[in-house]
């Protein structure tokens, strides 16, 4: 037998091995199956993407800080900005804010816009325009825990929500569902009053009064910004009011 004819027979039996093993083990084949999973894997992702490019794009936006930070001023520019830019805008607010005009937000400076007072939360689905594109929402705090379901429903749904609120009580402590808020939202904005005892900026808001209840709708006179320093975790007695105004003028 020459070397050539014993060589071929050689490569013939190796390749007759191993396609017998080849059916036998389906290992061999996993590379194909690989390239296939990878194939079916991409198409999935395809579908995935084009579905979500074909929704409409929403999200929350969250104003959050002490009283007499601006918050319900910055709610209102960016309402009148999306007004400007020809956007169906609602704006809401709790019955339970009876201070200043009933039908519209309305600012510390006097900026307003026209709103609608809703009980809870869950009120504003039912008085909302299927055109509306933009939803504003001030003293979110006061709205429940169903806020935070109501506002991702809305983003869901392709529109810009914009909620206003109070991040801490009286007390100093985190204002539900406002945290729960903050934590679902896109962007946020946490804005800083003036301490009116030192003048560091402040993000606590001190009550005047000694109501206990944690609820007491106010501005001047019950409430004023407080720096960390400054602020006392607690109703604050008319003594201490009096030590409030005489450390404001030694101040200035």
């Amino acid at each position: 037998m020459s070397f050539g004819s014993w060589r071929q027979r050689r490569c013939r039996l190796s390749q007759w091995r191993l396609r017998r093993f080849s059916r036998r083990s389906p290992s061999l084949r996993r590379p194909r199956l690989a390239a296939s999973f990878l194939e079916d894997s991409r198409s999935l992702q395809e579908v995935a993407s084009a579905d979500a490019l074909a929704r409409p794009r929403g999200w929350i936006e969250v104003i959050a800080g002490g009283m007499f930070s601006g918050k319900t001023e910055a709610l209102i520019t960016r309402l009148r900005r999306a007004l400007i830019a020809r956007q169906a805008v609602q704006a809401f607010k709790p019955r339970l804010d009876d201070r200043y005009e009933a039908d519209f937000i309305v600012s510390h400076s006097q900026l307003r816009i026209k709103t609608q007072l809703v009980e809870q939360a869950e009120d504003i689905l039912d008085c909302l325009s299927p055109a509306t594109q933009v939803v504003g929402i001030d003293e979110g705090q006061f709205l429940g825990g169903e806020l935070v379901d109501v506002c991702c429903r809305l983003a869901d749904e392709g529109r810009r929500v914009i909620v206003a609120a109070l991040d801490l009580d009286y007390r100093g402590e985190p204002f539900e569902p406002i945290p729960r808020l903050l934590a679902m939202a896109e962007y946020v904005t946490k804005p800083q009053a003036i301490c009116v005892v030192c003048g560091d900026p402040a993000n606590f808001s001190q009550r005047l009064t000694a109501d206990e209840r944690r609820v007491v709708v106010g501005a001047d006179g019950l409430y004023e910004a407080r720096c960390r320093r400054c602020f006392v975790p607690y109703p604050v007695p008319p003594s201490e009011t009096v030590k409030s105004e005489a450390a404001k003028e030694a101040v200035t």
